[in-house]
């Protein structure tokens, strides 16, 4: 059945708007909880009647569903691409082709790349279309023939989805949160890389890594820096009042900041400004150049 009929249409249509406002109203729309996408795929007009009648009291986490209609695989591919905040997925199986929905199925995952969505197939001929691989071989969430899925079973079938979707929805956002962190360090690290010298050290005290700049001040590779004594760049005596303030600090878990005496591979003495923190698993030196001395005579 077309979903242009002029006698059923208005059936299937949400009866609220943008944001819960009824339609045709000027009035301010209510604030509230955005409601659960919910997109029902059928090219059976009553199916969508029906499916919608069923669940119109649903409310899941203080928000109720909204719901979208596609009569067609393509259709439906059109509304996901458009939409990209779909909970679920109520799927006919049998459209336009025997596998319609299958192939729906297959591209919302490998095409529209939608991993979040959950997708719950269904068939009023389970004698053609179910079979154990589409449970394996599509990654669906649920699959029932439309004459066992009672209203009860329904309802169960939904809440289940969105509390997944919910659940998956959060773990991604969380995601998208460390990611957006992790490139802002990642952004940092390369001006700090750019700009200053930066050395690390292991529990044992050796360096356990370099950055670009520290190797091209001290003229050394990093091969023979990771794993050496950071007394190849500061010689002993160390200023014993200022290597108490160090260490003290190390230990206390605190940040330690001074101007030291380095020297290069060529005795060429190099002043910094270094700020050290770190603990029982060791530090991190941060230190900008002040200036490069010539070696004493």
């Amino acid at each position: 059945m077309n979903q242009n009929d002029d006698d059923t249409d208005w059936m299937i249509e949400d009866e609220a708007g943008p944001a819960g406002q009824p339609r045709g109203s000027n009035a301010a729309p209510a604030a509230g909880p955005a409601p659960w996408r919910v997109l029902i795929v059928d090219d059976d007009v009553d199916v969508h009647v029906v499916t919608k009648f069923s669940l119109s009291n649903a409310c899941f986490q203080g928000r109720r569903l909204s719901f979208l209609h596609a009569y067609s695989g393509e259709e439906a591919l059109n509304v996901l691409r458009n939409t990209p905040d779909i909970a679920l997925v109520l799927l006919d199986v049998i459209m336009e082709t025997s596998d319609a929905g299958l192939q729906v199925a297959r591209q919302i995952r490998e095409q529209l790349h939608n991993q979040l969505v959950r997708i719950v197939l269904r068939t009023g001929q389970p004698g053609q279309a179910l079979e154990h691989s589409i449970i394996l071989d599509y990654d669906i969430n649920d699959f029932w023939c439309k004459t066992d899925l009672t209203t009860r079973k329904l309802f169960t079938t939904v809440i289940s989805s969105l509390r997944a979707y919910a659940g998956l929805e959060a773990a991604h956002q969380h995601t998208l949160a460390l990611q957006a962190e992790l490139d802002a360090a990642r952004r940092l690290l390369a001006a700090v890389d750019q700009h200053a010298v930066l050395l690390t050290l292991d529990p044992r005290g050796r360096i356990a890594s370099v950055n670009d700049k520290c190797c091209a001040v001290y003229q050394f590779s990093r091969e023979e820096l990771v794993g050496a004594d950071p007394r190849l760049l500061h010689p002993s005596p160390y200023p014993q009042d200022q290597l108490a303030d160090a260490l003290q600090a190390l230990r206390d878990g605190e940040t330690w900041t001074d101007v030291i005496s380095t020297w290069r591979r060529d005795g060429q003495e190099v002043r910094l400004r270094v700020t050290a923190s770190g603990d029982d698993g060791g530090a991190v030196i941060v230190g900008s150049v002040l200036q490069a001395l010539k070696k004493p005579l």
